[in-house]
Formats: C-alpha cells, structure tokens, sequence
C-alpha cells in the first residue's frame, strides 16, 4: 500500500464549502463536562419543547408494519393533506427530507456555475451551502436592523442573478416582514426579470407567528409563477427528527424540483406522522401558546439584565451579551446549550431557543449567575 497522502479532486467550490454546524448534543456535553445528561437544557437549534405530538406517533406505530416495504415515492397521502389544508393542487406541492431539502432541491434545480444568488446577510447558513455547491455566485446583501432589506436585494439583482432566497421570519435574527413588503418585492422582481428570478420564501417558522402576521403566501404562489413556499414539520409541528418539509409552487418549478429530487426522499413513517401532526390542531395551538409564553419570559428577562435582543417573531430570541464565546462556554459548563452565532457574522450574540418555562428559568438564572460573577 503507499505511504503518500491521498489526494482527491474535488471542484474548487465544494473544497471550500465550512460544513454546516449543528447545535452541539446533550450526550456529547455530558460527556465533556461530566454533566448528568437528564439536567442539561438544550434551547439551540429551535426544536419544539413539546416534542412530537401523541398523534404523530400514534400514526408512527401503525405504520411499523409496512417499513420492509419503500415509502410512497410520490407521498400521495400527504400531498392530500396539505392540498386540503392549504387549497392548493398536489401537482404544486413538493416533498423534502426537511426543509432544507427543498433549498438543496432548488438550488440543484435552478444554479449552475457562474449562476448568482442573492440572500441577506445574518440569514439562515443553507442559503450559502446551496450556493456554494453549485458554483454559483454568492451576493450577500448587508442587513438593515438584523433583518432583510428588500429595497437593497432587488437593487443587488444582476443578469448572472437566477435566485433570491428571503427568510420570513428569519434566521437566526427573528426579524419578520409583512406581507405588503413581501409582495411589493414579488410585484417588482417579476415586473423587471420575470421567470428568470426565482425567489424562495423561506417560512420554516410562519406558525409561531400571530394570525393576523402571517403572510398569505399560497395566494402569492398562485399569483407569482417564479415564486416557491418552503415550509417545515421540524419546529411547531415537533417532527425535527423525522425530517419533514414542503414547498408550494406552479407546475412548471415543481416539475424541475422533482427532476432531481430523490424519489424516495420522505421516509414512511415521516409521512405518516406528518399528516397526523397536520391534522392535529390542538398540539399546534399548544405549540404556539408555549412559544408566546416562552418568548416574554425570555425577553423580560434579557430586560432586566439590561441587555438587547431582538424582538423575536420565531421561537427563538437573539440577545447580545459581549463576549459570546466566552458566555457559551459558561453557560455549557452548567448544563445549558444554545447557539453562538459568530459564524453568521454575530460574534457579540446568543440565538437562544424557546423551552418550556421550567427549561427558560434554568437558562435565565445561569445567564444571571455568570453576568453577576463577571
């Protein structure tokens, strides 16, 4: 065998992509710190506190007796739900293993290399994955108060320009966009480009939303042939281990999404659970009410510790606390996760998830110990 170091070819772009980097796991923190695992509170990577609802695993545990056999490639049942759920056709609704799935999906569909994509800066960390692993170009619009600035995306639209990507509300910021913005935006990209822009509304966390707040988005898809709707089972509806997400489109983009999706990419009991938990509207009212309740304790608290944060319309709050690696460290050596998000260009903040009451008081009394030992 030789002894040289192997050396692989790799394009030039996917040799430069920085892996995605996952909130850290309660067993490994146990691990480092020698932790009792059923103490560590883990508020990092916007799960849902409830975890998956009964009817979700009720449908589960029906369906155990068909897994020696492939899932419907096609999700027909589920496509059924959601085409009830949201008066869509199934022919405009696309299945992902999560969503991010949808993005790759997109992005695979749509980019090339030389291709560009716009996003805003402090934006969810797929957005650049996707792009970087097509070879496509990457314009990063600076962010205004942490959120989107859709006057300064739609100017940064060029003729290399073939996707825009907007998160609402966003992550890891928790800024939100109203509808009128949303459509003024669709109402010129499509006036000025048409079909050769496509944008991707990112809705991952539109259910944690006030009603009146929610943008009517299948009303958009209906009206913009160059607009696509992701959304996720994986935060109000609890099924992130399963890995379940949809977008909603015209025909002619959900065509190009499942030339290259793979045909069995929603495993069957992801399926199944996700038309349980879809169906289950008292769990997704409890979902939300947990969040509301979560999100005040929260942000009276970082009130009265005297330190920003951003009002959050997700089910997460992003608070500014200096030394944010310093803080996170103190915060893991008492059993508590969350996320430093240094790599999304925010050195000084924490995204710190919502949890139970109980879960927030152990985050906000360790938060309140280290601010007054320092």
């Amino acid at each position: 065998m030789s002894s040289e170091k192997s050396v692989f070819i790799a394009p030039a772009h996917i040799a430069a992509i920085s892996p995605y980097q996952p909130g850290k796991p309660i067993d490994e923190l146990a691990r480092e710190f020698g932790l009792n695992p059923d103490k560590i509170v883990k508020l990092a990577s916007n799960e849902n506190p409830l975890g998956m609802p009964e009817s979700a695993k009720r449908a589960i545990v029906a369906a155990i007796d068909q897994l020696g056999r492939y899932p419907d490639p096609a999700g027909f049942d589920l496509k059924r739900a959601l085409s009830e759920r949201y008066d869509i056709d199934q022919a405009w609704l696309t299945l992902g293993n999560g969503s991010n799935d949808i993005l790759e999906l997109v992005g695979l569909a749509l980019l090339e290399p030389g291709s560009g994509v716009v996003y805003a800066r402090h934006s969810f960390a797929v957005y650049r994955l996707a792009t970087q692993a097509r070879g496509a170009k990457h314009v990063v619009v600076p962010a205004v108060n942490l959120g989107h600035d859709l006057p300064a995306m739609l100017a940064a639209i060029d003729e290399a320009t073939r996707l825009v990507f907007i998160a609402n509300p966003n992550n890891p910021t928790g800024t939100y966009l109203s509808n009128q913005a949303i459509e003024d935006f669709l109402a010129q990209v499509s006036a000025k480009y048409g079909t050769r822009v496509t944008v991707v509304l990112d809705e991952a966390y539109n259910e944690f939303l006030e009603p009146q707040q929610r943008v009517d988005s299948v009303a958009l898809v209906k009206r913009y042939a160059n607009l696509i709707v992701s959304r996720s089972f994986s935060k109000a509806y609890g099924l992130a281990g399963l890995r379940v997400g949809f977008s909603m489109a015209q025909p002619q983009l959900t065509d190009l999404l499942n030339r290259v999706r793979q045909p069995f990419n929603v495993n069957s009991l992801a399926q199944a659970a996700a038309i349980a938990a879809l169906k289950d509207a008292e769990f997704l009212a409890e979902s939300f009410e947990v969040n509301r309740k979560g999100k005040a304790q929260l942000q009276t608290a970082f009130e009265q510790l005297g330190l920003t944060y951003v009002p959050s319309f997700a089910n997460f709050v992003l608070v500014k606390v200096g030394d944010a690696a310093g803080m996170n460290l103190e915060l893991l050596k008492r059993g508590v996760i969350v996320r430093p998000v240094a790599g999304d260009g925010l050195p000084e903040w924490l995204r710190v998830s919502i949890g139970l009451p109980e879960e927030n008081q152990v985050f906000i009394n360790a938060l309140t110990d280290i601010l007054t030992k320092a």
